[in-house]
């Protein structure tokens, strides 16, 4: 399994990315920064996409790779949960902003889209899919992902504290997990669904008692203004771990 981050952070500049991983370079998770990240051979090779949630920054390239696809007469797969394909058509699909790809062409949509359940195995392209309920501010799904050779990832998408109960479902080798802030804004983050070094600290602590081990673990959906308060945050969770934990960037590649 071959993963390359496209875009690993919670604000877009002209370095930085929105959230999107790419799997094999033909299973995307999240779409905040497909389009200005593929080139258009590469937006084709594309076969499908998990989504996360609702929020803008994980969904805001669907409508721009679905118009170049369209022009294409190419079509492509997105699974999500029921509040995602909501706000898809209701919204950024919903022929004002962007033509109703979810409809159109009749005969065959440009976008095929596959409500998932939850705690349930689906295939997608020969991988084994999973996804598990998150605690965010809106209803939002993380995804364990299983290569035909039994390699697992797990992307959290975005979440607060108290996944407990969800790490009794997954058993990655690489865990993607968001840290949006540093310690000091802890407050702000839990009000907001999200983690700090320090609640990520917790979260690892008790996946370890879940699971008997811990993952070789990846952040993402960083604050970039607030990076290197995170970065030295985080390095002191490793070393009290004892466990590696990478903070991502724009166009890492990990091998599993």
């Amino acid at each position: 399994m071959d993963i390359q981050v496209l875009g690993t952070h919670n604000l877009e500049s002209q370095n930085t990315r929105l959230m999107s991983l790419l799997i094999d370079d033909t299973l995307a998770i999240d779409a905040g920064c497909l389009t200005s990240s593929l080139s258009f051979p590469a937006q084709q090779r594309l076969k499908a996409i998990l989504l996360t949630h609702q929020h803008y920054d994980h969904i805001r390239d669907v409508p721009t790779l679905a118009l170049h696809l369209a022009l294409q007469n190419a079509t492509i797969n997105i699974y999500s949960i029921q509040a995602v394909y909501d706000a898809l058509s209701t919204h950024l699909l919903d022929g004002k902003l962007y033509p109703k790809f979810l409809e159109q062409p009749p005969q065959n949509p440009t976008i095929k889209f596959t409500i998932v359940q939850a705690y349930k195995i689906k295939q997608v392209e020969g991988y084994d899919i999973l996804a598990i309920p998150v605690n965010h501010t809106v209803p939002t799904v993380g995804y364990q992902i299983t290569s035909p050779d039994g390699k697992a990832v797990f992307y959290t998408g975005d979440t607060g504290p108290g996944l407990a109960n969800c790490w009794r479902y997954v058993s990655p080798r690489l865990l993607f997990i968001e840290v949006t802030a540093p310690d000091s804004y802890e407050e702000f983050a839990k009000e907001l669904g999200h983690l700090t070094p320090a609640l990520l600290k917790r979260e690892l602590i008790s996946f370890q008692e879940v699971k008997g081990y811990l993952p070789q673990v990846v952040v993402v959906h960083i604050n970039p203004n607030l990076e290197e308060e995170i970065a030295a945050e985080i390095a002191a969770v490793a070393r009290d771990l004892n466990n590696p934990i990478t903070l991502a960037y724009e166009g890492m590649q990990i091998h599993l």
